[in-house]
């Protein structure tokens, strides 16, 4: 059950559900989220970004390979914001099955040519590849790469960068942020924006900066077009405050089998709700 990211997303496209895309950082994160999206029957991206890949090294891909070729679910590999077109080499090299190359703080012209470079490596050997345009603002330092502030996607220009760069998938920018979210600060999408993009490109479109997000609001997005969704750091925040809580009870216990099923359960938990308001849950039987 290995695919591609546009052999899933355009399942999705076709469904009108979007696919949670879980940034994992270790093996526990990466079981915990094929457990519960297996027990939901919904299809699943497992993504890593560089930082996170520079933890768990490229010598992972294949193990996360092994376990999704054994799953009963649609799983891809997906290496997420990519800066360089070196570094999409590194990534199809180990194994991903999908990457996402970020120029999107590069001016418009050079962020089509690197991202044409990309599609055009990728799919001679079936890979698939996201691209950005417009930038996703960040919240704190652990937002991944993003501009402070958010330049909205243009529509005009996202149906030229579709036709120009071949990408199977978009990443726009409608209003999230990366990171969480201060108490004072509330993620605004601009639905309309949203509407007018899809029906423009038509093809799957993807929400960065999707932790933290109203329900509502994002359940809207889903239905207007958003087939991909990332989600990072709201897993991490339950798998690590649950963590913290385990260790804080005894500080003797050294074993993992003893520290980390609460941990992995606690992000079962936030991983569902989020498969469920994405409507992906069951979904599994599409493909």
């Amino acid at each position: 059950m290995l695919i591609n990211g546009k052999a899933l997303l355009d399942v999705a496209n076709a469904n009108n559900f979007a696919v949670p895309a879980f940034n994992i950082s270790d093996w526990a994160m990466f079981t915990g989220i094929m457990d519960i999206s297996e027990e939901l029957q919904a299809p699943v991206i497992i993504a890593i970004h560089p930082d996170e890949v520079s933890h768990v090294t490229t010598d992972l891909i294949q193990a996360i390979r092994s376990r999704a070729h054994r799953s009963s679910v649609p799983v891809v590999i997906h290496w997420d914001h990519g800066g360089t077109y070196e570094q999409m080499l590194v990534a199809i090299q180990a194994g991903f099955t999908s990457v996402m190359i970020d120029a999107s703080l590069l001016p418009f012209e050079e962020n089509v040519a690197l991202t044409k470079k990309v599609v055009d490596a990728a799919h001679v050997v079936g890979v698939s590849v996201e691209g950005e345009l417009g930038t996703i603002g960040a919240n704190d330092s652990y937002g991944e790469a993003g501009a402070a502030e958010i330049t909205y996607t243009d529509p005009a220009d996202a149906l030229r960068f579709v036709q120009e760069t071949g990408v199977d998938s978009l990443a726009v920018a409608i209003g999230t942020s990366h990171g969480l979210y201060p108490a004072e600060k509330s993620p605004e999408l601009k639905l309309d924006l949203l509407r007018e993009i899809k029906g423009v490109v038509g093809i799957p479109l993807v929400l960065h900066g999707g932790s933290a997000n109203p329900d509502e609001e994002i359940g809207q997005a889903v239905k207007l077009g958003v087939n991909k969704i990332n989600i990072s750091s709201d897993i991490k925040v339950a798998y690590h405050e649950r963590m913290r809580e385990v260790l804080g009870t005894d500080r003797k216990l050294r074993e993992p089998n003893a520290i980390q099923p609460e941990p992995i359960a606690a992000l079962k938990v936030t991983a569902a709700q989020k498969i469920h308001l994405f409507d992906a849950a069951g979904q599994a039987t599409l493909y």
